[in-house]
């Protein structure tokens, strides 16, 4: 999409696959392309799972490169347009380092609610701000407004507070619902650290315990700094405990195909 693509022109989610047969957590994918297209003004046709089930039958089973993510090989885009038409698009998964990453900070791109926090059609911004990152020699941007973090380009971040509370920017503020933090919510909260969704301003960002992002890309990642400075303790409890809840699902938690067939 170019810079001056309509929002409104289409809805899209991209979830893990395989290369084959299964995939992650595609009922939490499709229930947010649903939630996201009524407020994009989108119709979507009922049986858009066995749609997408149709054409990826026409696929041939994909093998994975040198360099390719080894926890999430691809990535399956699904994309619905406001004229109706129906796409899909399959992508290699790149392979993110283990160190904590480092992390750029930026203005959030100029959309309002409630277009922002969707998966909109002028997603250019969001991929511009990570080749933003990468021209500087960091791996993610980080995406605030008026001094309070919104989102990650594509991902959502998690703070660990001092008070022993995980924080998120929460959509109704602009960020996007994160699928891959509703599919380890649970699990992190049972291990013992609530998740709580806060606005979280600079100052918050200094004292932070810990900070890390998530996405289905990427799955859980240590951020070690901001624009050079250093946030918190990388790698710690936040980061081992979402880390193995991640791991825990990708060994148990992907689905066959033919649930999509139940959706």
């Amino acid at each position: 999409m170019s810079t001056s693509a309509n929002p409104s022109s289409e809805v899209w989610t991209a979830m893990a696959w395989d290369g084959k047969r299964s995939f992650l957590a595609p009922d939490l994918h499709f229930n947010r392309l649903l939630k996201h297209s009524q407020i994009l003004g989108i119709e979507v046709v009922d049986d858009l799972p066995s749609m997408v089930l149709s054409e990826l039958e026409k696929q041939t089973s994909f093998n994975p490169s040198n360099g390719t993510n080894k926890e999430i090989p691809f990535l399956i885009k699904i994309i619905v347009e406001k004229n109706g038409n129906i796409s899909i698009q399959m992508r290699e998964n790149k392979d993110w380092k283990d160190d904590p990453l480092k992390a750029i900070s930026m203005m959030l791109p100029n959309f309002e609610l409630p277009i922002l926090g969707t998966k909109h059609g002028d997603w250019q911004p969001y991929n511009n701000a990570r080749e933003q990152a990468l021209s500087h020699d960091s791996d993610i941007a980080l995406l605030f407004k008026n001094n309070l973090l919104i989102d990650g380009d594509h991902c959502i971040p998690l703070m660990l507070d001092i008070d022993g509370v995980a924080y998120h920017p929460s959509n109704v503020d602009g960020a996007l619902d994160s699928v891959t933090l509703e599919l380890l919510r649970n699990d992190i909260e049972e291990l013992g650290i609530p998740i709580r969704s806060a606005k979280i301003n600079l100052n918050m960002l200094s004292r932070a315990t810990e900070l890390i992002v998530m996405g289905s890309g990427m799955g859980v990642c240590s951020v070690g700094s901001i624009d050079g400075t250093l946030i918190g303790k990388p790698k710690g409890k936040l980061y081992q405990i979402a880390r193995d809840v991640w791991l825990n699902k990708l060994n148990n938690d992907w689905l066959n195909w033919d649930f999509l067939r139940e959706l």
